[in-house]
């Protein structure tokens, strides 16, 4: 005879990815917003494509516990880094499924319907559940960057005072952060960049294009102004060449009349 098996002493494993949802049904608050959302990303896409041990999303939702994946209760942070990752595609970040791993650095673009959402809600949850180090707020309209470093004895962000022309350093991305005046997919505004050591922007994948063309058009005027000279250098030899036949000429021509001169002198 046969029983059936009792399951009920099996765990049933947490969703995941697959069955958790990742759109949190708010979209970006402007066109601006989503233009300087997808920048960020793209820079530090571009900067680490050789990478596969960090993690870059934007407006992905994630989750730091069962009880808030059953309560539906989630916003996902407009971008943040992740290191010492694998780099893979995603739907959503869970966090039990990614080895406890939560976010080095969130960033959030602030706008009216967000902006106590994101002092408040957000800032408690990244501090205090999810122990980001890093937390920055910069509003796209009014240019303001703030940044804020996790305090460890309280779990709580304390401000960070920015240099004197309004940069700041990521310590876990060792890179800056500034606003800087540019055109980004054909918008010009006031960017938040990331910068290099020398505070320069990292480059965008159109402002690679265009310092590769740039890069091709002065080679390639070099190579014409090599052209030119060598054809000058050329003119030259070839007047030194008539030059000595006309002389050579004359010489013959004299010596053929008059004999050589003494001591073999030219006329």
């Amino acid at each position: 005879m046969t029983f059936p098996s009792d399951t009920s002493s099996v765990p049933i494993p947490p969703p995941g990815e697959d069955e958790l949802p990742y759109d949190d049904g708010e979209p970006m608050e402007s066109q601006r917003h989503r233009k300087q959302m997808y920048l960020l990303i793209e820079v530090l896409e571009l900067l680490w494509n050789d990478r596969d041990d960090v993690y870059v999303g934007g407006n992905m939702a994630i989750y730091f516990s069962e009880l808030q994946a059953k309560k539906n209760d989630f916003r996902g942070p407009d971008v943040f880094v992740v290191l010492d990752t694998v780099r893979r595609e995603r739907k959503s970040w869970v966090v039990w499924q990614e080895d406890g791993r939560t976010p080095d650095v969130v960033i959030e673009l602030l706008s009216e319907s967000t902006e106590k959402v994101d002092r408040t809600d957000k800032m408690r949850i990244y501090a205090k559940l999810l122990h980001v180090p890093e937390y920055y707020l910069f509003d796209p309209f009014t240019g303001v960057l703030e940044a804020y470093a996790l305090d460890l004895a309280t779990m709580s962000y304390v401000p960070v005072a920015p240099s004197a022309n309004g940069d700041v350093m990521s310590p876990r991305l060792h890179l800056g952060l500034g606003v800087r005046r540019g055109t980004y997919n054909g918008l010009e505004a006031d960017w938040l960049r990331w910068l290099d050591a020398e505070g320069r922007a990292l480059p965008t994948g159109d402002e690679l294009a265009r310092a590769a063309e740039e890069h091709a058009r002065a080679a390639e005027e070099q190579a014409r102004a090599a052209e030119r000279q060598a054809r000058a250098a050329e003119e030259q030899a070839r007047a030194a060449q008539e030059e000595a036949k006309l002389l050579a000429a004359r010489l013959a021509a004299y010596e053929q009349r008059f004999g050589k001169l003494p001591g073999g002198e030219s006329p």
